[in-house]
């Protein structure tokens, strides 16, 4: 049974499943699906064809699902998905999408911290990171274990990869690779992020062939195709990091390169 408190205003199509909690003045709206054990906090606001997976946690004046600030939208059929036992903290906004049928998604066990902003289109993977006042643009895409420190502004259509970190008051407006972490206003890359892998387990094999990957790429003067000709000459693509480094980069990018000598060749894409 759901716990639903009696300042909330929940609309009666919407979809509450057992052991929903629906905080002081609250609002839901017709087209909301709660799935079990959601935590609703008082005065929060989903809207729009929204599904919230089970066991997340949304906390005060947060809003989800509201209509994306997009001056091309006309109000289409659009979508936010939000996976499970994510937490979403104070005043976070997650918009809706832009174009018919679209959809943000935002993975499992998610942590977006107070003031996040999530753009329309936008794709975050499982277990992402998102610290305080950190915007995401629209059509950005993060990948999963992937962290972006606070007060971080992300360009749109750019791509941020797997197991990633971005450092906190940077400005990212390239796209910023798997297993990499870089930082600052004129962003720069670091190299491979040792940390973060060694909390996950990475072992020491594993983190120097990432390391040999980021070299290929970054402190060799070889154009981008010849260092990926290189890297898939060394090692097999059946190695999963391997495929997952050759596929970003290999990727069309709308942005370039975050901290790569030569994106600054690439056209830029149109705002």
């Amino acid at each position: 049974m759901a716990t639903i408190h009696p300042t909330a205003v929940v609309h009666p199509d919407a979809k509450i499943a057992e052991g929903v909690e629906i905080g002081p003045y609250s609002i839901v709206g017709p087209d909301v699906h709660l799935k079990e054990g959601v935590v609703l906090r008082s005065h929060v606001v989903v809207e729009g064809h929204t599904t919230i997976g089970q066991g997340t946690v949304v906390f005060q004046f947060a809003s989800i699902g509201a209509k994306p600030q997009d001056l091309k939208y006309r109000g289409e059929k659009t979508f936010v998905f939000i996976g499970k036992n994510c937490e979403i903290r104070e005043c976070v906004t997650v918009n809706s999408s832009c174009g018919e049928g679209t959809a943000v998604r935002i993975g499992d066990n998610c942590l977006l911290m107070a003031y996040v902003h999530v753009a329309h289109n936008c794709t975050l993977g499982n277990n992402v990171i998102l610290s305080n006042n950190v915007s995401l643009a629209g059509h950005v895409d993060v990948g999963n274990y992937a962290i972006v420190g606070g007060f971080t502004p992300v360009h749109q259509f750019t791509r941020i990869g797997a197991h990633a970190m971005c450092g906190g008051m940077s400005r990212l407006d390239g796209d910023l690779g798997p297993f990499l972490i870089g930082g600052g206003s004129d962003f720069k890359v670091g190299g491979i992020n040792l940390v973060g892998l060694r909390r996950r387990e990475f072992d020491l094999e594993r983190t120097v062939k990432l390391g040999k990957l980021f070299k290929w790429i970054y402190r060799t003067d070889l154009s981008l195709e010849a260092a990926i000709q290189n890297i898939t000459k060394e090692f097999s693509l059946e190695d999963e990091d391997v495929r997952l480094w050759v596929e970003f980069f290999s990727a069309q990018t709308k942005r370039g390169y975050a901290g790569y000598k030569r994106a600054a060749q690439l056209e830029p894409a149109p705002c």
